[in-house]
């Protein structure tokens, strides 16, 4: 079987991290790798060996020899750059989230079914062992009928080069990874949210229509209920957990622990955490390229999807409206009045 040949447009951190395990893969090849950065293009290039970089991206969707592409590029412009792919015929992997708006949103799957080309969306936790030993479990009834959802999402700072004026990133960009994993563990939509939400670490974020801590209320479609709650300053490191309980039963997912060693001592019993995305779900971004180059070899849609990605920023839409307006927003409000 011929090996996939992928590019990975935009070479931030999350960039390099499916650079690196693109390279892993048996049957893909890095075929390019494109920055707007020549220097990083360049450094990127020779370092894992691409057969080609670009500095140019309409030069790279260009290529009549890719097969596929890797966005990773600024959220705002994914859109854009998923309408170039589909164009090309190119298959994509995109970095959530699709976009910021439902239509810049539906103007890119609308070019994705146009072309005929298959969409993943980078829900990576959906692919963490222990995120999917969870989902798996309650396909088997282990915990019976799922009625609550709790996740924690606590970055250790902010990341103030990523923002910017105009969006919410908590929730539509941070968020929409709970938002689709509540939506399915749980098996069902969220029907309605209330969230609140406040800038207590970094005044900045207030300036941009944002916050840095919040907290979410779900209430889904066939009646379970959740909660989530967000933080731009866990300053002892990357905390994401959740939990699922079920009527006959409950699971609990994750933990700080990255290295399963404890130290005893006078000072008492300590452990080190995970410090950041990277290493926290290392796994799970190897795990989600293998699924979308296997699906694509085997000629079948990957998952999570198009509409995945979409459910997932209408929850965040929802919420946005939810903590603006101060009061609880029904999910199907808040998409007729974007």
């Amino acid at each position: 079987m011929n090996r996939l040949r992928i590019a990975v447009v935009g070479l931030g951190p999350m960039g390099q991290v499916h650079v690196g395990n693109i390279v892993k893969l048996p049957n893909a090849r890095l075929h390019a790798v494109a920055s707007r950065r020549p220097d990083v293009a360049q450094e990127v290039a020779q370092r894992y060996h691409a057969d080609h970089l670009y500095t140019d991206y309409d030069q790279l969707f260009s290529d009549p020899d890719l097969d596929a592409v890797v966005i990773a590029t600024g959220c705002a412009e994914h859109p854009e750059h998923i309408i170039q792919a589909a164009q090309r015929g190119l298959h994509i992997f995109t970095e959530k989230p699709i976009g910021f708006t439902l239509a810049d949103i539906d103007r890119a799957l609308a070019a994705v079914r146009e072309a005929g080309v298959h969409l993943q969306v980078g829900f990576m936790r959906r692919f963490d062992p222990g995120y999917a030993a969870a989902k798996q479990k309650i396909e088997e009834g282990a915990i019976g009928r799922p009625v609550m959802f709790k996740s924690v999402s606590r970055d250790p700072f902010w990341p103030e080069k990523q923002d910017g004026p105009g969006y919410n990133t908590t929730f539509l960009d941070l968020g929409v990874h709970d938002f689709d994993l509540a939506r399915w563990l749980m098996g069902s939509e969220v029907a309605e949210v209330y969230a609140i939400g406040r800038a207590l670490v970094y005044p900045k974020l207030a300036e941009f229509g944002d916050v840095d801590n919040a907290v979410v209320s779900l209430s889904f479609e066939n009646g379970a209920l959740g909660s989530i709650d967000f933080s731009r300053n866990a300053r002892y490191g990357y905390d994401i957990r959740a939990e699922v309980l079920g009527d006959e039963g409950a699971l609990m997912i994750g933990g700080l622990q990255q290295t399963p060693l404890l130290l005893l001592s006078r000072e008492g019993i300590t452990h080190d955490v995970f410090p950041w995305y990277p290493q926290r779900f290392a796994d799970a971004f190897v795990a989600e390229l293998v699924a979308f180059v296997d699906a694509l070899q085997a000629g079948h849609a990957p998952e999570p999807g198009g509409l995945d990605g979409r459910r997932a920023s209408e929850i965040g839409l929802a919420a946005v409206e939810s903590w603006r307006s101060g009061r609880p927003v029904k999910v199907a409000d808040a998409i007729r009045n974007t």
